[in-house]
Formats: C-alpha cells, sequence, structure tokens
C-alpha cells in the first residue's frame, strides 16, 4: 500500500466532510422547532385532561424528533449508490409491512382502523416506512428500465401492478388517504421519467373512477363525502368537524388571537393535534401567519425540486426520481392536509409533515430529508476535485464514473 493509502485508507468520497444544502436545513429546522411550538398549543388541554399532563403529546413528539434527526443522521452517511442496490430489499419490506399489519394479533387497531404495529413505547404507522421504501425501489427501477419504461406498456404495468398491490394492502387497514397519496406519488415519478403519455393518462383515469367508485361504495366514506360537500347542513354530526375548523380559521381573522389563545382546541375541535392542527393555527396566528407557514412549505418544495434538475443535469437519475418522488409526498401530504382543514377536501387523516402529532411520521419525513441532504453532498462532491491523495479532479473520469452508477 502507498503512504497515500496508508494515510487516506477510505475512498475520497467518504473522506470528504459533509456538504449540506444549507437551506433546505434551515427550512425544515424551522417547521420542525415551529411544529413542536404549535403542537404544544393545540395538544395543551387534550393532554391535561386524558393524561393529567399538559405536554404528553408535546414529549412524545419530541422523542420522535430526536429518533428521527438521530435516523437521518445514520443515512445521510450511507451512499445513495447503496440505497439503489437495496431497492428490491426495500420493496419486499414495504410490502411486508402493510401485509404484517392486517396480520390478527399483530396489527394495533384504532378507530377502526388497523395501521400500526407496537414497537415498544411507539405505535409504528406502516404506510410510512412503506411509502419510502416504495419510492426509492422505483427511483431504482426507472433508471434500469428506462427504455422499456418510454417505449413499452409493460414497462409501465410492472411497477403499477406492484403499486396497486400496495394500494389494495392499505384499503384493507382501511387508509385510503395513504393509497391516494402513494399512487398519485407514483404517476407522477414515471411520468418525469418519461413514461407514454398514452399509458399515464390510462392509469390516471383508471386510477380516479376506482378511487371514486370506492368512496362511493363505503357507507362511511360517503358519508365524510356528503360532509364535506355542505358541513352546514348538520353540524353537530358528519358536518362537525369542518365547521369547527371553519369556525377556528374565521377567528383568527388577519393577526390571529394570539399564541394559546385558541378556543376552539378547547374540546371543540376534534383531532386539533393532528390531522386540523392547521385551525388552531390559523386561529392564533391569522390569516398572515397562515400565509408564512404556506410560504414556507413552498419553500422546502422548491428547493427539493430544485435539486432533483441540478440531480438530473449532472446525469445522476437515481438521484432526482427520488427527490421527485420525496417532493411530491410531502408536497401532495401538505396540500391535502390544508384542504381538508379549510372545507376544500374531504377528510382523509393525513398529517401535516413536520406540525402535527404523528410520530412515524415524522420520524420518516426527517429521515427523507436526510436522504435529501445526501443527494446535495454527493453533487457537491461530484462537481468539486478533491485536493487529496488518490483524488481526480478530471472531469472526464468524473463523467465515467457517474455514467458507470447509472
Amino acid at each position: 500500500m502507498s503512504a497515500a493509502g496508508m494515510l487516506f485508507p477510505f475512498p475520497a468520497r467518504l473522506r470528504v466532510s459533509l456538504q449540506v444544502d444549507p437551506v433546505l436545513l434551515a427550512i425544515a429546522s424551522t417547521l420542525l422547532l415551529g411544529g413542536l411550538v404549535i403542537l404544544a398549543s393545540a395538544s395543551i388541554a387534550l393532554s391535561d385532561k386524558a393524561t393529567g399532563d399538559p405536554f404528553f403529546y408535546v414529549e412524545r413528539q419530541l422523542v420522535a424528533a430526536v429518533i428521527g434527526v438521530v435516523g437521518g443522521i445514520v443515512c445521510l452517511h450511507i451512499p445513495m449508490q447503496a440505497w439503489r442496490t437495496l431497492g428490491p430489499l426495500l420493496l419486499l419490506a414495504g410490502l411486508a409491512l402493510l401485509l404484517l399489519v392486517l396480520l390478527p394479533g399483530v396489527g394495533y387497531e384504532v378507530n377502526g382502523s388497523r395501521r400500526w404495529i407496537r414497537f415498544g413505547i411507539m405505535n409504528l404507522q406502516v404506510s410510512e416506512p412503506a411509502r419510502l421504501c416504495f419510492i426509492i425501489y422505483l427511483a431504482g427501477y426507472m433508471v434500469r428500465r428506462n427504455k422499456s419504461l418510454r417505449e413499452e406498456f409493460g414497462g409501465f404495468l410492472r411497477p403499477m401492478f406492484v403499486i396497486m398491490l400496495a394500494c389494495v394492502a392499505l384499503l384493507a387497514e382501511p387508509d385510503f388517504g395513504a393509497a391516494v397519496v402513494l399512487l398519485a406519488t407514483t404517476l407522477t415519478m414515471l411520468f418525469v421519467a418519461g413514461a407514454r403519455i398514452r399509458d399515464f393518462l390510462l392509469f390516471f383515469v383508471v386510477a380516479v373512477i376506482g378511487m371514486a367508485m370506492l368512496a362511493v361504495a363505503s357507507p362511511y366514506r360517503m358519508k365524510r363525502l356528503t360532509g364535506f360537500l355542505d358541513p352546514w347542513a348538520d353540524p353537530f354530526a358528519s358536518g362537525f368537524q369542518l365547521t369547527q375548523s371553519l369556525i377556528a380559521i374565521g377567528r383568527g381573522e388577519w393577526l390571529g388571537v394570539g399564541l394559546g389563545n385558541s378556543v376552539q382546541k378547547l374540546f371543540y375541535l376534534p383531532e386539533a393535534h393532528t390531522d386540523f392542527v392547521f385551525a388552531v393555527f390559523a386561529e392564533e396566528f391569522g390569516l398572515l401567519g397562515s400565509l408564512l407557514l404556506v410560504g414556507l412549505f413552498l419553500a422546502l418544495l422548491w428547493r427539493i425540486y430544485r435539486l432533483a434538475i441540478r440531480a438530473y443535469n449532472a446525469d445522476r437519475f437515481f438521484e432526482s426520481y427520488i427527490a421527485i418522488g420525496l417532493g411530491t409526498w410531502l408536497g401532495l401530504q401538505t396540500f391535502i392536509n390544508l384542504g381538508v382543514n379549510m372545507g376544500l377536501l374531504p377528510t382523509k387523516g393525513l398529517t401535516l409533515p413536520l406540525i402535527s402529532y404523528g410520530r412515524s411520521s415524522l420520524i420518516m419525513t426527517l429521515i427523507a430529508i436526510s436522504l435529501l441532504l445526501r443527494i446535495h453532498h454527493e453533487l457537491v462532491v461530484d462537481a468539486k476535485p478533491v485536493n487529496r491523495a488518490g483524488a481526480t479532479g478530471n472531469p472526464a473520469k468524473k463523467t465515467a464514473r457517474r455514467r458507470a452508477r447509472q
């Protein structure tokens, strides 16, 4: 071994310091820390009544945040090539989780839905890690089978078949909202990867018709739909959640009633700390505060999609597709949650990323952010020559290595 090899025994990529995106990290940190404050305000009355501890939910969310940050740091040190290699195994893991939760004695049921598996002090909502597993697998598939995806119906059908199986398992829990997000994210990723318009439109139409039929065929989903269309027709039953949410948002006016001064969170608004936390936020911070929060989410999505474009221009297609998938997931979930709170969409039971109480959601969101930071790191490392022994700044060699990875 040479002297340089003895001094630097690891590849150059592993010897450089991490180059995280400061803007993405700042936005995510602001949403996370602000979310803990918002959650403390929204849950304080409920926590005190249910457990005697006014900060019960905040403390549990804080533990989840620590787990998510630690898990994110670990993932931040794993090369993207390793995730690409693990894609098929992650697909099996995601499907196994969705099937495992349906087994009697394994899945934990809450409010008629079997979506959780107990892990020690917390319940894992299996749709959260499964979604991330599917996104990583799909990104790898779209790189390996890109020609088939662009030119053959079978290339489009294979990943859609797998995702449809996952959606069937989600609907069996039932988790209609998670199925919608997963299906929409998959179609977006395939469309960006170059799927033919006719294939995309065919499955899009079939998916819309199928979801509509499921909504109409299920009595409780139909009740939610009719309650959403006219919540004031039955404000104390099917329209209760939405009317209370609209009252909260209306009370906020321009500047809000002030942090901690919400009235609707005092046992009027159901799920004030989870699905309807935005309504409490709007009541306490008003229209201007709500616009600021929406602006932060838009900035987060802008940064993610900008990262996807940078990765694509650098011929790192796997990383680009992952960023597209993660951005679509977070953006769509945010849009649905805000739409539900404002009466634009029927109730779906989806959390507001980094804000609502939901430990599985928070952990997986932080891990997703860490993957995006890893993509940024590798783009920066590839773009800069490393001035150490064993490293090279030759653009031709970098291009050859990049193409070999693809």
